[in-house]
């Protein structure tokens, strides 16, 4: 297992704002899975669409290192 040296300041800023970033980006993906799961047994199956969405865009991600959710995270400053 090799381990990262952060010799500055910056590396150690960019390391801990990445991990940030990646941990709102999966209590987003969380929350949007929960909450379309719930209305659509509450309201309405087609709710399963955007559940889908986001599962499938969570597996693009993978393997592409995109997300378009990171994008917008990244644009309002976290």
């Amino acid at each position: 297992m090799t381990h990262k040296v952060f010799s500055e300041r910056g590396d150690r800023h960019d390391h801990d704002h990445q991990s940030t970033i990646n941990r709102l980006l999966r209590l987003v993906a969380g929350a949007f899975v929960t909450l379309t799961a719930l209305l659509a047994a509450v309201h309405s199956p087609h709710w399963l669409w955007l559940t889908a969405f986001v599962g499938l865009n969570l597996v693009q991600s993978a393997f592409t290192n995109w997300c378009p959710m990171m994008a917008i995270l990244r644009r309002t400053g976290h």
